[in-house]
């Protein structure tokens, strides 16, 4: 357990991102880094599967490899419940039509696989972020999100696995994506005991410098104030809304910074640092208990694209400047 004074930090460890794959993830490697990164102190492993309709949209298939479902995740079951690790689980909602009894079928296999070693079983990816590859762009995805919630807890709760806490995330604040008002006045009609009562903690995205329009190239010193409006706009304006008190703890349940032609791993690492301290400073204030960064590794340190560039090592495992700055960091401020 934390208090609520401390933060539980954690890493994407795989590489790929959406559609973008480099080199097969190496668990050697995945292995020794989340070490050096983790030291002595509980650390939070993120994971995604994914939901592509039954039968699965063959050309999301072949990229997003919707079989994990039924096999392994990046590590060995063990490596996950070893050293202090806790896993954290996300299950992506992309069918190309409508598809919720489907997604309930998956939420109870992915439970059934992987429920024994997960400690957070999150629903649906940014369900507020209509793009392509994200599941706010899926058909249905309100029907997803809040149906998936209650049955992810009713199935958790039936086989005697209460500890399993159930949430959800959303992207960034509405002016940095272009307005998400439709989907938080959605929920906002459901009623308490049908959604906002069964979710245990909700997880907020935060790449203030990366994708965001306000500040595509912002300094290290825009970040904080970005960092501090993302959260304060879910905890004061949006969740109040649903009915979700502040008893529900936040999770920065992705954050990170890119490297690439116009931005230096020297900047990335100003980045990070500031924004992890900008967290950390309104930690209390806001009840935030995670924060988990998005990546250990580059999906392909040779492609220009931000989404390519997000590690903290290159595609072959090489530490950026990031690596070491986020490793103090942890060992700075962990629970």
């Amino acid at each position: 357990m934390t208090s609520s004074s401390e933060l539980l930090f954690g890493v994407y460890a795989a590489s790929q991102v959406s559609a973008i794959a480099g080199p097969p993830d190496n668990r050697a490697a995945i292995g020794d880094l989340v070490r050096r990164l983790q030291g002595d102190a509980p650390f939070v492993v993120r994971e995604y599967l994914h939901y592509l309709g039954t039968p699965p949209d063959p050309e999301r298939a072949a990229v997003l490899h919707p079989d994990r479902v039924y096999g392994e995740l990046t590590m060995p079951d063990q490596w996950y419940l070893d050293g202090h690790r806790q896993l954290d689980l996300v299950l992506c909602y992309l069918p190309v039509a409508e598809d919720v009894e489907g997604w309930l079928r998956f939420i109870d296999r992915a439970i059934d696989r992987y429920g024994e070693i997960a400690r957070y079983l999150q629903i649906t990816l940014e369900p507020n972020f209509n793009i392509p590859w994200i599941d706010g762009s899926s058909p249905g995805v309100m029907n997803a999100l809040v149906q998936g919630i209650a049955h992810a807890r009713k199935t958790l709760d039936t086989i005697g696995l209460e500890r399993v806490r159930v949430g959800f995330s959303v992207a960034e604040p509405p002016e940095w994506m272009g307005g998400d008002g439709a989907f938080w006045d959605g929920l906002a009609v459901v009623p308490p005991a049908e959604f906002a009562e069964q979710v245990d903690y909700v997880g907020l995205a935060l790449y203030p410098d990366a994708f965001s329009p306000v500040a595509p190239h912002g300094t290290p010193g825009d970040i904080a104030s970005l960092v501090e409006h993302g959260i304060a706009q879910l905890r004061e304006v949006n969740l109040p809304k649903v009915g979700i008190g502040s008893h529900v703890p936040i999770h920065i349940a992705e954050c990170g910074s890119v490297t690439g032609t116009e931005r230096s791993p020297e900047h990335q690492a100003d980045s990070i640092d500031h924004m992890v301290r900008a967290v950390v400073a309104v930690r209390e204030r806001f009840h935030v208990r995670h924060l988990e960064l998005f990546s250990l590794r580059d999906a392909d340190s040779e492609r220009s694209e931000p989404h390519a560039q997000l590690g903290i090592t290159t595609s072959d495992y090489t530490p950026k400047v990031a690596f070491e700055t986020y490793r103090k960091l942890v060992a700075e401020f962990s629970a």
